[in-house]
């Protein structure tokens, strides 16, 4: 008989680790920058994660893509090629967080920048963090004539 070990993680460890879980398959929404910019672009997608797997289809502003490539789930490391329907592939590669997937993406040596995606089921709960990271507007002072 073998006698298990039991290894307790202190809380602050805890919620680090990454599962399957983690990886909901279905709709998921980001967006992608480009470097040296601050505009965002939106993507819409449709991903399934399976057996360390990761395949899907979307689209963003520049058209149609499907995704194809392979994911960790006890390293939250993932990689996957986003190929434009009847055109060039991105290559891209992240890794999952509380916040959804966030990396970087190159096209070869012409183009790169960073992207973060997440569970459109968790939207509201990153809209929530978003605004709470904006900074509150200054109220304006009143000007007296005298």
């Amino acid at each position: 008989m073998v006698n298990p070990i039991l290894v307790f993680l202190p809380p602050c460890v805890t919620h680090l680790l990454v599962s399957e879980k983690d990886f909901p398959s279905g709709p998921w929404v980001g967006f992608y920058t480009y470097s040296g910019a601050h505009d965002k672009h939106r993507m819409d997608l449709g991903l399934t994660f399976a057996n360390g797997t990761i395949s899907g289809e979307g689209n963003d502003d520049i058209g149609p893509f499907i995704i194809a490539g392979r994911f960790d789930a006890s390293s939250g490391e993932c990689h996957w090629t986003k190929t434009y329907v009847g055109a060039h592939g991105v290559a891209y590669s992240g890794f999952r967080e509380g916040q959804g997937i966030w990396g970087r993406w190159d096209i070869l040596s012409d183009a790169r920048g960073g992207f973060h995606i997440w569970p459109r089921a968790h939207r509201a709960r990153y809209e929530e963090a978003q605004s709470a990271e904006e900074e509150l507007p200054v109220p304006a002072l009143e000007v007296y004539a005298i």
